[in-house]
């Protein structure tokens, strides 16, 4: 019996996949660029191509941001080559003492080297890493890099990486592998700058990788916004724009009020506001020490804000955020802390100009946001990120400084007592108090459309007294006024065809209402879900569940008041049920006359439905000489009704009234709901006081 090694898996290997210490392979110096690029410039397609170009200008544009730059100039040469130059301080060229290399040698060929690592050299910039230059160089075919400093211009060449000289122009000219710098030509003792032309190697991008010039222009107009007095011009000779060769030269003294202003797509509530500040932190960072050994220290960290804003008519928010000029599109710290600040900031003026009462919520980031353009800019020296790509800030200390700056600025705006910032910050808070109130408009129609299909799909209400029948053109709803009346309907009711549905008191006036108050009102909900044809534009009467709706509430001016708040749900939500004519008013009676020794056929009990009606008829039964009791009965209340009563007089069709609601006039009648049923008061008090006197008061109780 023979046994076999297995792997970590439990596995024997197959034969040859053994590993051991010789597999494992070492990348060094920039060969780790060339094999993982991804890893240093995202991609290898277009994006990753533009990536490079932005290494090589923002190292120019740090020496801007310094004070030692002021011109930029990009060239797209013809053969697919990229040349970048300034006129700043120029890279170091004596020899750095750990290396001895050139500081130029170093800063191209070595990951991580450069000036931007706490030594001095630049109090804030874009680039941190001291990966940009090397990373690519070891992705260029071929890179020429010339210095001009100390009266003279140095020069080098490199190919992927490796310092050397090339026999003619090119990437595909002979190379030969050489160290150190060559000084080509004697130059004016104050002439400085680098300029860096490199060939991109088409063995690490992919073939259909190309530059794209408008986001190029972008990027550069962008740069001239955010280093007011920087000049840059961009000169393709490619064709990239598809009219030849063509120059554009970006220059913006405003700055980034100017880009605000640019940005900006809608017409300004206020004008352009610049919010400027900075702070300090504290934050422990490893440093190397002059023999090269990494010591964690203390530093004193100054951040610096720089924020311009600018409400707009609009809605859109365009918030654009920077750290040393490099955008971060996802934001970061400084983002965050800049929304939270305008945000309590607002509230707290809204507030204090009683715009918002008390037992009102506090408006929403999205409302305090809504209509501004922002530029949000912060400067530091060595800040914290995530990744190469530099997409967001993590420094934390910046949320709370910038929230500071912007705490204290724009609140002395909104607080201004000058008359057109008083103005100016008027319109802005009314214009957020705006967007809060249609937030809320639109959350609550949202809701009431999701109740509204609840209701619509939901079991019917406990409370209802359904019919067995399904035969719409028999069915009759009873919408019955109190529980009291619904005892008595029950039993005078035939449960064949006629259902009942009790109400409790006066429903909402839906009138002067919205539809999320309706259908929040416990009342309406049941009646819209028990006749089950939906509400609104979406109701469908061949969805009904009954061919008749009749209002049975009693006789009396409340019950009038009730079957009026009835009809009004019915014509504003359920208008296709009285344009049919399936909406009816039942008609109980007020009296009861009961006779003495009636004659045969003759019935003991007479009903009459108003006093007018009762006098014509006692002044009928004396005529006639007959006999009743002087105790006529009175009903209050559908509840004071025997069950037969109700039935004979009220429920059965042999023998009840009942009376149509019918729209003859549509729009007349939608003045008469407005008049009456609406909110607007005035009218409506004027109206009751020029009719008081043409009033037929026996209609009151019918």
């Amino acid at each position: 019996m023979s046994t076999s090694p297995a792997t970590s898996s439990g596995q024997a290997p197959a034969n040859g996949s053994e590993y051991t210490a010789r597999h494992l392979m070492v990348l060094e110096g920039l060969e780790a660029v060339r094999k993982r690029p991804g890893m240093y410039i995202g991609s290898t397609d277009s994006r990753g191509l533009m990536h490079c170009l932005w290494e090589i200008i923002d190292n120019s544009v740090d020496e801007a941001l310094g004070g030692y730059c002021d011109h930029i100039g990009v060239r797209l040469h013809a053969d697919g080559s990229v040349e970048v130059g300034d006129n700043g301080r120029g890279i170091p060229v004596d020899t750095e003492p750990r290396t001895g290399l050139s500081g130029v040698e170093v800063a191209y060929t070595r990951l991580h080297a450069g000036g931007k690592f706490g030594g001095g050299s630049y109090t804030a910039s874009g680039g941190l890493h001291g990966v940009g230059a090397s990373v690519v160089n070891a992705l260029a075919a071929r890179l020429d890099l010339a210095v001009d400093r100390n009266g003279r211009t140095h020069s080098i060449s490199f190919r992927r990486g490796a310092p050397g000289t090339f026999d003619a122009p090119g990437p595909d000219a002979a190379f030969t592998p050489r160290s150190g710098l060559r000084r080509t030509r004697n130059n004016a003792p104050d002439a400085t700058g680098t300029r860096v032309r490199y060939w991109a190697d088409r063995q690490i991008f992919l073939k259909d990788a190309r530059l794209s010039l408008e986001t190029l222009y972008a990027r550069a107009r962008q740069t001239a916004f955010l280093v007011p007095g920087l000049t840059i011009v961009v000169r393709d000779e490619q064709g990239l724009g598809g009219e030849g060769v063509s120059e554009e030269t970006f220059r913006y003294d405003g700055g980034i009020s100017e880009f605000c202003e640019y940005l900006a797509p809608d017409r300004p509530v206020c004008d352009v506001l610049r919010l400027r500040g900075q702070g300090s932190f504290k934050e422990t960072v490893p440093v190397l020490d002059e023999r090269g050994h990494m010591i964690p220290t203390e530093v004193q960290r100054e951040l610096g804000v720089d924020v311009a804003l600018r409400w707009g008519t609009g809605y859109d928010t365009t918030l654009r955020s920077f750290v040393n000029i490099i955008a971060t599109p996802k934001g970061g710290t400084h983002v965050a802390g800049f929304e939270r600040a305008v945000t309590r900031t607002v509230n707290e003026a809204l507030r204090s100009h009683r715009l918002l009462r008390v037992a009102d919520d506090d408006v929403v980031k999205d409302d305090a946001l809504e209509g501004l353009s922002a530029v949000v800019t912060v400067r530091l020296a060595e800040p914290q990120f995530e990744g190469q790509t530099k997409e967001v800030l993590g420094t934390s200390a910046a949320s709370r400084i910038v929230a500071q700056v912007v705490s204290r600025e724009l609140k002395a705006f909104l607080t201004s007592s000058k008359r057109d910032a008083k103005a100016q910050a008027r319109a802005v808070l009314e214009k957020v108090v705006a967007a809060a109130r249609t937030r809320i408009a639109a959350r609550q129609h949202k809701e009431a459309q999701r109740r509204k299909t609840a209701l619509e799909s939901s079991a019917l209400p406990a409370k209802l007294a359904d019919c067995r029948a399904d035969d719409i053109d028999r069915t009759e709803l009873f919408i019955v006024e109190g529980d009291s009346a619904l005892g008595t309907a029950k039993v005078a009711r035939n449960s064949e065809f006629q259902a009942l549905l009790p109400i409790r008191g006066k429903i909402l006036n839906v009138q002067k209402s919205s539809v999320a108050d309706m259908l929040k009102n416990a009342e309406c909900g049941a009646i819209i879900q028990v006749i089950g044809a939906g509400s609104g534009r979406t109701f469908d009467i061949d969805q009904a569940r009954y061919g008749k709706v009749i209002f049975l509430a009693d006789a009396d001016v409340d019950g009038a008041h009730i079957r009026c708040l009835l009809l009004t749900l019915f014509q504003r939500y359920m208008r296709p049920m009285v344009e049919e004519g399936r909406v009816f008013s039942a008609v109980p009676p007020l009296h009861r006359i009961e006779l003495v020794s009636p004659k045969k056929g003759q019935d003991k009990y007479l009903y009459t439905y108003s006093d007018n009606e009762l006098r014509q008829t006692l002044l009928e039964l004396e005529r006639k000489n007959i006999r009743y009791k002087d105790s006529i009965q009175r009903y209050k209340g559908l509840g004071e009704m025997d069950a037969d009563q109700l039935a004979e007089t009220t429920m059965d069709p042999r023998h009840r009234t009942l009376r149509r609601i019918n729209i003859s006039d549509l729009e007349a009648a939608e003045q008469a709901f407005d008049l009456l049923m609406g909110s607007e008061v005035a009218p409506r008090r004027e109206f009751i006081s020029s009719s008081a006197a043409t009033l037929d008061r026996s209609r009151i109780d019918v």
